[in-house]
């Protein structure tokens, strides 16, 4: 069934979110809080199956490579299928991959479970993102997706302190038990809140993957992974430079780890309301902001009220994410489920980008704060990848309006 199709299809709103959106937000919620909340209760996994807390860390890696793997490689082969079931599917395995890590008995079953796991994450997400941006006019597509991204910038701010004091009261195994009852009954909202669709029959792999010939996918990737980088450079070691150089209490850390989650809410709003008022510039400006934060950031992280502000700006630095997101529909042609995907994998990609660039400025000796500098040349690395798709998209613009 075309977005179209899908978009003519009768659905309950409230309050401008239809009961779609909020299934898809809510499948959202589990994933971010899924993803995040092992990272607090590491030293727990690691005395419970007997393993240093550094190579308990590969739980975390795992996940990682899950999705950077299951994101193409699931989308490719799901693209011919309804996405209501895809989406059904989706949920389904990573519930069984955060069950499976609940009652896992040893390490390597962990490390297997979590690989598991992170598989439908960025494949669920882009699948989710066009799913909701088809039942809406294109001039409300980015809120749409914004409205489903909410879910994962909520986690943040509720979901991962939540699972992580659960885990943390009951055992860590309770937190990925929460994670699999939110991922089942995700998999009941969708089955009664979003449209059924029909399969697509004319989707291939081939098509599919089509969308790796086009060079404003792999921009637009590129923007994503290099530009969003630096909000991983900083937040990977936010605690010392909290703590060490803001003058921040130990205790008030989880505060400050829900004013960055406050942060993204407020980005992936008013990121999705200026990429569906003008989309390109809302990239670039998201992109500018971000250069701007990361700058603070290094200048001004000398006080515990100077950390909110910056802690805030950085986590704003998410309004980039509904924009790249619709960019990446725009671009794909019929490669959208691919493209759409893809955009996370790229994300994980600044993740894994991002902290190793910040944590080669601080081996050099350079400061916890220094990381902001890496944060600001990734953000000017992005600008300049934006600016080249915006100036190929003139010139093949004006090479058509020449014919």
């Amino acid at each position: 069934m075309s977005d179209d199709a899908l978009s003519s299809i009768p659905v309950a709103r409230w309050g401008g979110v239809s009961n779609a959106e909020l299934a898809l937000a809510v499948g959202g919620f589990g994933i971010g809080t899924g993803e995040f909340a092992i990272m607090g209760l590491l030293p727990q996994v690691a005395d419970d199956l007997s393993v240093s807390v550094p190579h308990a860390g590969h739980v975390i890696s795992a996940y990682a490579i899950g999705v950077v793997v299951g994101a193409p490689l699931i989308a490719v082969l799901a693209a011919r299928f309804s996405r209501h079931n895809v989406l059904l599917a989706l949920m389904s395995l990573f519930a069984l991959g955060n069950l499976a890590s609940a009652v896992a008995g040893s390490f390597g079953l962990l490390v297997a479970a979590r690989f598991l796991a992170g598989l439908p994450h960025g494949a669920y997400f882009g699948v989710a993102a066009l799913v909701a941006a088809g039942m809406l006019a294109p001039h409300q597509r980015a809120r749409a997706i914004g409205r489903v991204m909410m879910g994962l910038t909520v986690a943040t701010l509720v979901g991962t302190p939540l699972a992580a004091w659960f885990g943390q009261a009951l055992g860590w195994r309770a937190a990925f038990a929460i994670v699999g009852a939110i991922s089942v009954l995700t998999v009941v909202l969708i089955w009664f809140s979003v449209p059924k669709d029909r399969a697509n029959p004319a989707a291939t792999p081939l098509k599919e993957l089509g969308a790796l010939r086009k060079t404003q996918v792999w921009l637009t990737l590129g923007i994503c992974a290099i530009g969003c980088g630096g909000m991983f450079a900083v937040f990977s070691y936010i605690t010392p430079a909290l703590t060490e150089v803001a003058g921040v209490s130990l205790g008030s850390v989880p505060i400050m780890l829900s004013v960055f989650g406050a942060g993204m809410i407020l980005g992936n709003i008013v990121g999705s309301r200026l990429a569906d008022w003008s989309l390109l510039p809302a990239i670039g400006i998201a992109l500018v902001f971000n250069f701007v934060a990361y700058v603070l950031f290094y200048f001004t992280m000398t006080t515990p009220w100077m950390a909110v502000i910056d802690v805030l700006l950085i986590g704003g630095g998410f309004a980039v994410v509904p924009g790249i997101q619709t960019r990446l529909m725009d671009v794909a042609g019929e490669a959208q489920t691919l493209a759409a995907a893809l955009s996370h994998s790229a994300f994980n990609l600044a993740n894994a980008l991002g902290a190793w660039l910040g944590g080669l400025s601080i081996a050099a000796g350079y400061g916890w704060t220094s990381t902001g500098l890496v944060g600001a040349m990734m953000s000017v690395a992005g600008i300049g990848i934006f600016v080249w798709a915006v100036c190929l998209d003139r010139s093949k613009a004006a090479k058509v309006a020449l014919r």
